[in-house]
């Protein structure tokens, strides 16, 4: 990947398989998450989940006979976002799924953008605040009190499990522009990139687990559905779809191919009310809809054409967090 501005002439053709099986990857991986804390403590999972990942990752480099950075600057900003963008907030989903539905979980990592943009204006000062993005803002705000029901008063284990899956979209919007100022410039490859992050990210949960969680579970314990579901996260949801990511970047450039955010709940919503029957009251997809929405005006979808970045933007591994 070596632009993130949009092709004069995309392929769509060639897109949209790619973009289509990215947002089923993505969708699915709530369930996925659901499945796997059944059996799995949140941190186990994680952990587990971003080893086949960073495997996969390795695998992918020594076939593309591609190497991992070696500066040990970019390697310690690498630390931070591996910790703040894959350790943490995929935690932080396993411990949300424990008390909420995997449709809820898909819904509130779209509000991802709306906190990005906020902590890009006012901490990393990589960005700018206009009326547009203020607007966009504010109509996610709305759709995240709709979500949530405020009306009906909310507490107990299903706002906890709430406040844990917006912890960890919150924990992405301080990663995705944290990675933008300080590794978005290096030469190196975005898969090489999040390899590291990817490493990184399992060696920080190797040494936390066991703190927190005690012994690792044998895996002779584990159901198949279990282990296919880990898997699925790791080689799929953190590995693969990376590739598949790239791939599309590359055809259509970053601002088309991020447009899949928009499937995802829709996704995550029909295989959870599908595959494991989990139940949807109205004024979730309503709220959803209204948070995808504030961030369409918030990134100028709507009403105009959408400004190209300026510069290369390697899109950061949180992105397959879904």
């Amino acid at each position: 990947m070596n632009s993130a501005i949009t092709p004069d002439k995309p392929d769509l053709r060639g897109f949209l398989p790619g973009f289509l099986a990215l947002a089923v990857i993505w969708g699915a991986s709530f369930l996925f998450i659901k499945v796997g804390v059944r059996e799995l403590h949140p941190l186990y999972l994680t952990l587990f989940r971003v080893g086949a990942g960073a495997l996969t990752l390795l695998v992918v480099l020594a076939v593309g006979r591609q190497r991992l950075p070696r500066d040990p600057r970019l390697w310690g900003h690498l630390t931070v976002v591996a910790a703040i963008g894959v350790a943490l907030p995929f935690t932080l989903f396993g411990f949300g799924e424990e008390r909420v539905s995997s449709v809820l979980a898909g819904i509130w990592n779209a509000t991802t953008p709306l906190v990005a943009l906020p902590m890009a204006v006012l901490v990393f000062r990589t960005e700018r605040m206009n009326t547009r993005r203020a607007v966009g803002i504010g109509l996610g705000f709305v759709g995240v009190l709709t979500v949530l029901g405020v009306w009906q008063g909310v507490g107990g284990a299903q706002l906890t499990g709430q406040l844990m899956c917006f912890g960890a979209a919150a924990c992405y919007g301080l990663a995705i522009p944290y990675q933008k100022k300080f590794v978005a410039g290096h030469a190196a490859s975005g898969l090489s990139l999040s390899a590291v992050q990817l490493l990184i990210a399992t060696a920080q949960l190797a040494i936390v687990a066991p703190l927190f969680a005690g012994a690792p579970p044998a895996p002779t314990g584990l159901s198949l559905d279990v282990i296919a579901s880990v898997l699925a996260l790791g080689a799929l949801g953190t590995g693969l779809a990376f590739v598949i990511n790239m791939r599309n970047i590359r055809v259509v450039g970053a601002t088309t191919a991020s447009t899949v955010t928009y499937l995802i709940p829709i996704v995550s919503t029909v295989v959870g009310v599908v595959a494991l029957g989990e139940g949807v009251t109205w004024y979730q997809p309503v709220g959803a809809l209204i948070v995808l929405l504030g961030v369409a005006v918030s990134q100028g979808l709507l009403g105009g054409r959408v400004r190209r970045d300026p510069e290369p933007i390697p899109q950061p591994v949180q992105q397959a967090s879904y």
